[in-house]
């Protein structure tokens, strides 16, 4: 059960790094538990973050450093095999951004 994240600052072309990322899970009652954080790589990668079987989990990242607009993105996916790995990347710029089920 893995779950990686990668985010690309599209305006500039490149990798976003140092970028805070947080992932948490959707429990009983409707609250959201933190499961782990990291910050992006010089790649702009997150190659590991634990999953916990099936569910409703998102992963909040903390763009303020990059767009005043978007100061924090966050992405609500749910998992339903967690024997795959999942790959959520964020493709970020300063007034949009867009993401999609990576390999």
């Amino acid at each position: 059960m893995s779950l990686s994240t990668h985010v690309l600052d599209t305006a500039a072309g490149r990798p976003a790094a140092g970028v805070p990322v947080r992932l948490d899970q959707l429990v009983g009652g409707g609250s959201w538990v933190p499961l782990g954080t990291a910050e992006t790589d010089a790649d702009g990668r997150v190659g590991s973050l634990p999953l916990a079987g099936a569910g409703r989990y998102r992963l909040v990242f903390d763009t303020a450093a990059r767009s005043t607009f978007f100061p924090e993105v966050t992405i609500t996916f749910a998992v339903a095999d967690p024997a795959e790995h999942h790959h959520v990347p964020l493709l970020l710029a300063p007034f949009g951004y867009s993401t999609y089920r990576g390999s």
